[in-house]
Order: structure tokens, then C-alpha cells, then sequence
């Protein structure tokens, strides 16, 4: 057995006390155990009261804040490349008769509007990940529920394949959000009881108005939970499902890969990195974050990779522009425009995307290709205008391609024919499918909502360098300014977008990145999320007599009784 300690965590950077980071390691986990015993790995949740990421509240009854998750999301990604060997990962608590009580309510009520948002996003975002390794990488999750789990704490249950819930006649699965709080369950738990679970929209009417929760019994009967056993037969069960489990899934082990600690400066000028630079703009409020592309050619064939470890090209990258995109989102609310760049040569990105389709079948380069799919949908869901700018010296092909045909808007620099210099666009295999976006479709065919011909067209000259005037003809960029026009152009653009209203472009970015087809993800982000957003700044939970703010003060919330 492998058992990884948990001493203190620094999530606040020690030198800037109001700065988050998001880096951290097992032997700095305050709130998880990370263990390993041959094919199952075993996350218990044993949350460390007096540790709240801000002071003000304690993190009671297995409640968790954003550095509880923060722990969690490390913990799944140590998982995934340092021990390929485990096919199921048990999450259960370390407490008696209590699993997870949720997010801490006192955290929620002191917190700020914006601090409510992005916590439930990045929770929301972790859970997703569960779902996704199981789906893509064959992981498979079981969640031990041995004791109460109460909102977001069932909600991690439901994340996973399949629930086991202890049957001792007094513990109890909710959502109690509405009742108790006057808010709703923020990370998905409506959605995943419909779509993911089936549950009975009567039931599911039922059990979220019901404070109380329901028991063993009842909760497998409802479909809320797959099995249920005794106290004393409980453990066998654990193991016996975990055992099913592992047979179901498609990992074969192999040698692990370490996650050595980020390289990241910080300054006044924003965040950077080795592969990733991030420059801040704050009177113009807009961050640049330049991606470049490998260097050298990277390893191509699967021992070199091995070889490389965390510091092969795409693990890098992916690992830094993650942390780029979480950095920002958390500690620079005002920034609401990220300029997309890239730098490097274009065939060289073309090479390391060969080895990632070449190899894909391999354990580690599957959890890399994970790795970008899930940190290219952080950009899908983020609540800041997102415009690619492709000029001289850009390397928008292959996997890099995809964060402007993520973005909300492309700009790409036209110079006359043969200049050597101009910028240009190269398709690979990996943007048909390696990559979807939360809607399951790829970004180019949400881009062409569901138009089967751009799409196949775009996959005739993968391979090609495709001039601005192609990129145009096929649907690709949105604007191809000559470099007359370019400086002012792309100028424009920003500070018209800066001038507008934030709320208003959140909304409107929001609805039109998820076009067509609908999914679990979309539903919970461009919907759940929208509805909570709108919830969390009403009276009637944040307002002074709101449910959120007098919940423990044994005062009784007062509503404003108007159905709008």
C-alpha cells in the first residue's frame, strides 16, 4: 500500500496573502488521504475544521470550501499519471457516520457574489473531470457513501459511477439548497439526478424540497443511490463493487509519470511560465496569454515520451495554461477580455500533435490528450470574452488551433501573396475529435452548428498551411484585416468590447457558445448556472433577511413573495 501523508496545504501564496494559487502536492494536503493499494486508489475525505481556505468560518461535518477542492482536483490528476496501475478510485470519508456535508454555508454567506460563482464553477468542473476520466480514460469511480451526504456532498457521490450507500437507518442523502438556503444545488446535482441518474421529475420535485433528505432504502428505490448494505457487511460491499469496477475499465498500468511542481513567476505583469506567458493590461482591462509552441521537435515515439516525463511539450503546456486559466479567473475579476496568442513554428506543433494521434492508445498520452480537452473546456464555460489574434510569428495549428476556434471572435493578420512572414493556419487529426467541447461536439462542429460540409471540408487539407484569405473562405477566423487596417482594426475591437456591459457579455457568450446540440455539461453551465447566478444576487438569498444570510442565526428568512 501506498499512503501519501497530509500535512499543511498553502493554497494562499505566501507572499501575496490575497492571491490563490492552485498548485499543491499530497504532502500538503490538509483535507484528503490519497491511497493506493494495487488497482484501487482510495480518496477519503477527512476535512480539517480549523483550515478554512479564509478565516471567518470552520469547515464542520466534512464541509468543504475552495481549498478542499483545490486538494480534490490535484488528487484525481495524481491519479491519472502517477498511478496508472489504478482502474477505480473509492471516494469516501474518513469521518464516522458523516460523508460530506457540502459546501460550508457560512463560507457561502460571507463570500462575495463573484467568490460564490467561480467556486461552483471549478467544484462543478472537478466533477466534471470525474465523469470525463471515466468516459475517455477508463477510470472508474465509486462512491463509499458512509455516512449523511447533504448537498454537495451527494454531489460528489453523484459524479461518480456508481453510489453504495451505508444502510444504518439514520444517514440520509439531500439536497436541501432550496429549503434550507433559498438557492439551488450549484454543482449540477438537478441535472445529474435527470439526465445522468433518470430520476422521476416528481421524485426529483420531492426530494429537492425535502430538507430532510431520505434514507438507504428509499434513496435506491428513487434510483438516488445503486446499492445500499448494512454496517457490517458495508466494507465487503466497498470492495466487492470496487473489484466489478475495475474490471469494467480500460487501464492496463504502465510506468508513472511525476508531477513536478509548476515553474511559475508572478509580478506586477501577470503570470508566467515556461510554455505559457500571461501579460496584464489593467487599465485597458484585458490579459494576453501567448501558448508557444515546442522549441524542439518533441518525443514522438512512446519510450521517449516516457522518457520526458511532465516535461514532454503537450503535459507542459497543458499543465501551465490550466493553471494560467484558473489564476485569472480567480484573482482578476476585472480582466474581462483574454487575448489568445500563440508563438512558435507551426510545424513543429504539427509534430508533437503526431505523436499525440500516433501514441493515443498508450495510458499516458490518452491522460494528456484528457488533460487539454478538459483545460480547453475551462475556456468554453469562462465568463470572459475570449478573441484570438493570428499575426506574424502565430502558431495556431493542430491542438494549438483549437483556442481560436474556442474563441469568441478571430482576428487574422492578410499580408500580400508570398510574403514569407504571413501568419497561417494548419488543421491536424487531433481537432476532429480528440477535443470536444461541452456540448460532446468539436469546437468546429458547434462552430458550423452541425453543418456536416465546412467540417468535411476542413478535414480534406488537414495538414496544410492555410493563408489567411483560405482561412477565411472556410469559415475558420471572422475577420482577416491587410496590415493597413490591422493595428487599428484589432485596436477597435478590444476597446468597444471593454466599453460594454460585463453581465451583458456573460449572458450573451454564454448562450452562443453552446449552439445545437445539448449535453449534461451544457445544461449545468449554460443553464443551471445562469438560473443560480441570477439566484445567488436576489434578496431572497443574500439579501439581509435572505435564506443564505440568516441560516444558523435561528432568525427566519423573509422573501420577497413576487414569482419573476
Amino acid at each position: 500500500m501506498i499512503l501519501h501523508a497530509i500535512p499543511m496545504s498553502a493554497v494562499l501564496d505566501a507572499k501575496s496573502p490575497a492571491l490563490v494559487t492552485y498548485d499543491t502536492r499530497p504532502d500538503r494536503y490538509i483535507h484528503w488521504r490519497l491511497s493506493v493499494e494495487g488497482p484501487v486508489a482510495t480518496l477519503a475525505m477527512d476535512v480539517n475544521e480549523e483550515r478554512g481556505l479564509k478565516p471567518g468560518y470552520k469547515l464542520k461535518l466534512n464541509s468543504y470550501d475552495l481549498g478542499v477542492d483545490i486538494e480534490l482536483h490535484d488528487a484525481l490528476n495524481r491519479v491519472r499519471f502517477e498511478h496508472p496501475e489504478v482502474r477505480c478510485v473509492v471516494i469516501t470519508s474518513a469521518k464516522e457516520r458523516m460523508f460530506c456535508s457540502g459546501a460550508n454555508i457560512y463560507m457561502l454567506g460571507q463570500s462575495t457574489h463573484a467568490w460564490k460563482v467561480n467556486f461552483c464553477k471549478f467544484t462543478n468542473e472537478t466533477r466534471n473531470g470525474i465523469e470525463d476520466s471515466s468516459r475517455h480514460e477508463g477510470i472508474k469511480f465509486l462512491a463509499a457513501v458512509n455516512g449523511t451526504a447533504a448537498g454537495g456532498g451527494y454531489e460528489l457521490a453523484l459524479a461518480c459511477d456508481e453510489i453504495l450507500m451505508i444502510d444504518d437507518r439514520s444517514s440520509t442523502v439531500s439536497l436541501p439548497e432550496l429549503p434550507l438556503l433559498g438557492v439551488l444545488p450549484g454543482t449540477g446535482g438537478l441535472t445529474r439526478l435527470t439526465d445522468k441518474r433518470r430520476v422521476r421529475r416528481d421524485l426529483a420535485d420531492v426530494f429537492c424540497t425535502t430538507a430532510e433528505g431520505v434514507r438507504a432504502d428509499r434513496a435506491k428505490q428513487w434510483k438516488l443511490v445503486d446499492d445500499i448494505a448494512k454496517p457490517q457487511a458495508f466494507k465487503g460491499a466497498v470492495k466487492e463493487r470496487a473489484a466489478t469496477l475495475c474490471l469494467q475499465s480500460s487501464r492496463h498500468g504502465g510506468e508513472p509519470v511525476a508531477l513536478e511542481p509548476l515553474k511559475r513567476t508572478i509580478d506586477d505583469l501577470g503570470y508566467h511560465y515556461e510554455n505559457v506567458d500571461v501579460v496584464i493590461d489593467r487599465k485597458s482591462r484585458l490579459a494576453t496569454l501567448t501558448v508557444y509552441a515546442p522549441r524542439h521537435p518533441p518525443a514522438a515515439d512512446i519510450e521517449a515520451i516516457h522518457a520526458a516525463g511532465d516535461k514532454w511539450w503537450p503535459l507542459a503546456m497543458a499543465r501551465e495554461l490550466d493553471d494560467a486559466i484558473l489564476m485569472l479567473r480567480t484573482n482578476d475579476l476585472e480582466i474581462g477580455i483574454w487575448v489568445l496568442k500563440t508563438r512558435g513554428d507551426p510545424a513543429l506543433a504539427l509534430l508533437a500533435d503526431k505523436a499525440l494521434e500516433r501514441n493515443r492508445g498508450h495510458w499516458p498520452v490518452r491522460e494528456v490528450i484528457g488533460l487539454v480537452r478538459r483545460t480547453l473546456a475551462r475556456l468554453d464555460v469562462c465568463s470572459r470574452t475570449l478573441f484570438a489574434i493570428i499575426d506574424q510569428g502565430s502558431c495556431f495549428a493542430g491542438t494549438l488551433l483549437e483556442l481560436a476556434l474556442a474563441a469568441d471572435r478571430s482576428y487574422m493578420l492578410q499580408l500580400p501573396d508570398g510574403e514569407a512572414d504571413a501568419p497561417k493556419l494548419a488543421l491536424s487529426p487531433m481537432n476532429f475529435g480528440a477535443y470536444p467541447a461541452a456540448s460532446g461536439e468539436t469546437r468546429l462542429q458547434a462552430r458550423f452548428c452541425g453543418e456536416e460540409q465546412p467540417v468535411e471540408s476542413a478535414l480534406s487539407r488537414a495538414g496544410e498551411k492555410l493563408t489567411a484569405a483560405e482561412a477565411a473562405g472556410m469559415g475558420l477566423v471572422t475577420f482577416t484585416p491587410d496590415d493597413l487596417d490591422w493595428d487599428e482594426e484589432v485596436r477597435i475591437a478590444l476597446e468597444e468590447r471593454a466599453s460594454l456591459s460585463p453581465d451583458a457579455l456573460t449572458g450573451l457568450e454564454a448562450n452562443l457558445r453552446f449552439p445545437g446540440k445539448e449535453s449534461m455539461q451544457t445544461r449545468i453551465f449554460g443553464r443551471l448556472s445562469a438560473w443560480q447566478n441570477w439566484i445567488f444576487s436576489r434578496p431572497n438569498a443574500v439579501g439581509e433577511h435572505g435564506a443564505l444570510k440568516v441560516y444558523g442565526t435561528g432568525a427566519k428568512a423573509k422573501f420577497d413573495r413576487e414569482r419573476v
